[in-house]
């Protein structure tokens, strides 16, 4: 794993880990756009339809604040990023 990708955060890592980095032997997508821009998820272990239909993640930051979630899913051609498609309550 590159310094680079070693130096990012992934969803869900607690503030105060010393280490919110992803992992070696893990699969991640770049979370793109929206509250959560830039973070990883981390998506070991999910099937193939569940990579293809993307997610929504629990998110404080998003429009609809606590309680919310971001919708991400893949990028046409390139399905190592996630582009937002909108916040939901």
């Amino acid at each position: 794993m590159d310094e680079l990708m070693r130096q990012r955060r992934v969803y869900g890592a607690d503030h105060d880990d010393p280490d919110p980095g992803p992992q070696p032997g893990r699969s991640y997508r770049e979370l793109v756009g929206g509250p959560l821009d830039g973070l990883l998820l981390d998506v070991t272990g999910w099937t193939g339809a569940a990579l293809r239909e993307g997610a929504a993640l629990n998110t404080e930051i998003g429009r609809f604040g606590p309680g919310g979630r971001a919708e991400y899913g893949p990028r046409g051609g390139d399905g190592d990023l996630w582009d937002w498609r909108g916040d939901t309550p």
